[in-house]
């Protein structure tokens, strides 16, 4: 029986191909909208557990100021709180804290060649211990040539894009930088994260960086490992009531910011997530505009088949017969175009990603899940059965006598 009504439905819709198609159109838009919305949401997830994992989770971020963004991104002249080595001094001291590392971060002019870019500028302490805590950190591990040591005032290390991305060349081990006039050599490369911000940066040393941007006892950062067997948002707490002491400062008046690898994860998927609900609620109106194109192609169905439906009353079909035989109808023009959504919304993420790829940006990624397949699916479904309700609900209640005598 079912099969006879979806070859009924089948048959309905092919004899009115363009109107059919012309329906479909707003659920499929609205489907390849939010697969590929979601998509790309749910890879960028991904990608930010996975830069996690790198970080590790036993990592705590010290940071001036409100905020870590602005230290990260070479921007704590913008903050009028400062960290120093005091600061530093304080937190080796805290219970639980295996070791800690200042990091000046800043934008700085280099020149390769007969070329000048403008380029991120990673500083670090050249001395054992702080160069055996990046050797932990995915973002700083060095796959080509060697680590900076202590008496390297003039040596750097590069990311593998650097060369390409600023100069169009790549720049390896021996070859020189100049930078505010003095001239580096180059150690070391820096194994691929993905990430561009990493992958085109140039570390030196911290003394030399203190020297060049006038920026001496000065922090953009302070990275914080955990000692094994503790949890590092006690010790994180533990941090903040020895700053406030050391800086005099009340709870809730803080002039630094102290971050776990985990809280700040959090924090980015918390932004991304509204984000994505504001899109995919964009995205939601072509769905809603989809299911009014279904209903009013189902309403114009019923009227060109309403002597059809009366010689099928005629012959004893109920109403419960007629409502289920245009609601497959309207759900399967629902079901249809989520398909063909899905496969849109398919090759736009992964042409996003290509295209992200293409420019450096490997991080960005399309997270096709199976729940998000089966979730359109059903979605596309169900907003063509709601769509369908109506306009069947009326042909069921049809009256046999008045819809044969319709011309």
């Amino acid at each position: 029986m079912i099969s006879d009504y979806l070859k009924f439905a089948i048959d309905g819709i092919l004899s009115r191909r363009l109107r059919s198609w012309l329906t479909m159109i707003g659920i499929f838009v609205g489907i390849t909208a939010v697969v590929s919305l979601i998509s790309l949401g749910q890879g960028l997830q991904v990608t930010i557990d996975d830069q996690f994992q790198k970080v590790g989770g036993d990592r705590i971020m010290v940071s001036p100021g409100g905020g870590g963004l602005e230290a990260s991104f070479g921007m704590s002249e913008l903050v009028a709180a400062k960290l120093g080595n005091n600061d530093l001094n304080v937190i080796r001291e805290v219970r639980g804290v295996d070791s800690a590392v200042g990091v000046l971060t800043t934008f700085g002019e280099i020149r390769y060649k007969d070329k000048k870019k403008t380029v991120s500028i990673f500083a670090f302490p050249a001395d054992p211990e702080s160069q055996k805590y990046l050797e932990q950190m995915d973002f700083f591990v060095v796959d080509r040539g060697r680590y900076l040591r202590e008496g390297d005032k003039y040596k750097a290390l590069v990311g593998v894009d650097t060369g390409e991305s600023n100069f169009g060349k790549d720049i390896g081990i021996g070859d020189k930088l100049i930078i505010k006039g003095h001239e580096f050599k180059i150690v070391g490369v820096n194994k691929k994260t993905g990430n561009p911000t990493y992958d085109t940066k140039v570390t030196i040393p911290l003394e030399a960086a203190e020297e060049f941007f006038n920026k001496s006892d000065e922090f953009s950062m302070i990275y914080v490992k955990v000692k094994k067997g503790f949890e590092p948002s006690d010790v994180a707490e533990d941090i903040k009531k020895k700053l406030r002491r050391h800086r005099g400062v009340k709870e809730g008046e803080e002039d630094f910011s102290v971050d776990t690898a985990e809280n700040l994860v959090a924090s980015f998927k918390t932004a991304l997530l509204v984000v994505q609900v504001a899109l995919v609620g964009i995205a939601a109106i072509s769905l809603i505009v989809g299911g009014i194109g279904i209903m009013t192609t189902m309403y114009t169905a019923i009227l060109e088949r309403t002597r059809q439906i009366g010689i099928m009353k005629a012959i004893g079909a109920r109403n419960s017969d007629i409502l289920l035989l245009f609601l497959i109808e309207s759900s399967f023009l629902g079901t249809v175009g989520g398909i063909i959504g899905i496969i849109f919304g398919f090759l736009i993420g992964k042409v996003a990603e290509q295209l992200a790829a293409y420019y450096g940006i490997e991080i960005f990624r399309a997270y096709f899940s199976i729940e998000l397949v089966i979730g359109a699916l059903a979605f596309s479904f169900i907003s063509g059965c709601i769509s369908g309700i109506l306009p069947a609900h009326r042909a069921s209640k049809l009256n046999p006598v008045e819809a044969l005598s319709y011309r």
